[in-house]
């Protein structure tokens, strides 16, 4: 049998407006992984939370760059409230003070730093060398107060330890002149660069016993800062090289055995991207939560998530900016959480292609708190379409990504509502019930991709009980 749609209901979403969804509850709790449904965190209340939404670099450190880009860190708020997203990943800039991307671009200075500037003398850039002893509290008074302004509006915030791009990329000479473990730029004789490379890269190692133990400090210093707040996840680091893992296994490690004796514990995610370490290795890191790199369809066609680890899959760590709407619906009914869709300096840039896949983070998640997430699966084997969250025989979320026509098994369930969304927009409309207990065909109610959500409904005599 084939169901159609029908009368258009407004249950949700209205076309072309933001709707805002974020801030109305903030977190019960720190976020742990589910007991029962490990594809995701739950918070202290138990409700599941499923997490999705964006990054903007300078929403920590200033880049020191001129121009009309900069935004307040109460704008992106904003701006992400209005899209309905729950999640903020707290970019820590670099781990420079002084940088730049271009050969013959200007030299940028990034601040504030970890480490106070006491002296005596003057680093590489003119200003005072670091006491890599002392840490600088504008910079730990500011990461305070934006993730606990972040927390008021309901978003959870996930603080970014290091940066390993700068490390990497950012031009010569300052990609080491800039950093503050370069011995000519800390009173400390510290000296990341034994072998005098001009390359920072040992620095994701733990090859310099005495940086990793200045390192650690620093890590308890922000867990010291943030311990009491419920919004917090822990990121170890941002695109950092493939000799990494070893290093990354280390500071979660440490986390985790410094957050044990503290009231409070949050999650750790490991992160990589196309250079960085194998999905293999994260998956059996330590860490509770993961970033894949692109391998194994994480773009185009996602895998399922199997519960090993709560996946955060990063669009920044994927593509960079690419991507669209039909991505973050893809990953969603694979069971994973889309985040990051990646703003590059700006989140007021406009095109259709960046506003569908940002309000389409925000429609999901409204759909997820909507269901009951803690009980659904992917089963890609009951949709035609490969893609269905499914807890037979109660709920059903088909995705059609090319729309036309679907069959889904509801060989178990009995009489079900069923709901057409529409992906782009998201608006629903009611369809005609349908009778489970056999393969049922349905039809997309227009061009385009769409959603289907199906609902077992009460039988006459479950209600006479009701």
């Amino acid at each position: 049998m084939a169901a159609r749609s029908g009368k258009p209901i407004t249950t949700w979403a209205i076309a072309g407006v933001l709707v805002s969804l974020a801030g109305v509850c903030p977190a019960g709790g720190p976020l742990r992984v589910h007991p029962t449904n490990p594809r995701y965190f739950t918070d202290g209340s138990g409700k599941m939370v499923y997490l999705t939404g964006f990054e903007y670099w300078d929403v920590l450190r200033d880049d020191g760059s001129p121009g009309p880009d900069a935004m307040g860190f109460t704008q992106f708020l904003d701006i992400s409230q209005r899209y309905g997203t729950n999640f903020v990943r707290l970019w820590r800039w670099n781990e420079l003070a002084r940088f730049r991307y271009s050969r013959d671009g200007e030299a940028f200075q990034s601040s504030p730093s970890v480490w106070a500037r006491t002296g005596p003398g003057n680093a590489l850039d003119g200003k005072p060398k670091f006491d890599l002893t002392k840490f600088d509290p504008v910079y730990f008074d500011r990461l305070r107060r934006r993730v606990s302004a972040a927390g008021r509006r309901g978003f959870y915030v996930s603080v970014m330890l290091f940066e390993g791009h700068s490390l990497q990329y950012s031009d010569q000479p300052w990609r080491w002149d800039g950093h503050p473990f370069n011995r000519h730029n800390n009173i400390n004789s510290l000296d990341g660069d034994p072998d005098g490379r001009g390359l920072p890269i040992d620095l994701h190692t733990l090859r310099v016993p005495a940086v990793t133990a200045v390192q650690e400090a620093y890590v308890r210093k922000v867990i010291d800062t943030l311990n009491d707040l419920d919004n917090v996840l822990y990121e170890i680091a941002n695109e950092s090289h493939p000799d990494s893992a070893d290093w990354q296994y280390h500071i979660i490690r440490c986390i985790k055995g410094y957050q044990a004796a503290k009231p409070k514990q949050h999650p750790v995610w490991m992160s990589s991207h196309g250079g960085g370490p194998a999905n293999t290795v994260l998956f059996e890191s330590p860490a509770d939560c993961i970033a894949p790199a692109p391998e194994g369809g994480y773009r185009d066609n996602p895998p399922a998530g199997d519960g090993r680890k709560v996946v955060l899959s990063d669009t920044d760590h994927l593509w960079g900016a690419p991507g669209d709407h039909v991505w973050v619906w893809k990953t969603f009914l694979r069971g994973l959480n889309p985040i990051n869709y990646m703003e590059l300096r700006d989140l007021r840039a406009d095109t259709p292609r960046l506003d569908r896949a940002r309000r389409a983070m925000g429609h999901t998640r409204r759909l997820a708190e909507r269901m009951n997430l803690a009980a659904m699966t992917p089963r890609g084997d009951l949709a035609s379409s490969g893609y269905c969250l499914a807890d037979p025989p109660n709920e059903y979320l088909v995705y059609l990504p090319e729309g036309g026509d679907v069959t889904v098994d509801l060989s178990p369930a009995g009489r079900m509502s069923t709901e057409w969304i529409n992906p782009r927009t998201g608006d629903a409309s009611a369809g005609e019930p349908t009778s489970g207990r056999s393969r049922v065909s349905f039809t997309a109610p227009g061009p385009g991709d769409w959603a289907l959500y199906l609902q077992r409904m009460p039988s006459a005599k479950e209600g006479a009980v009701q």
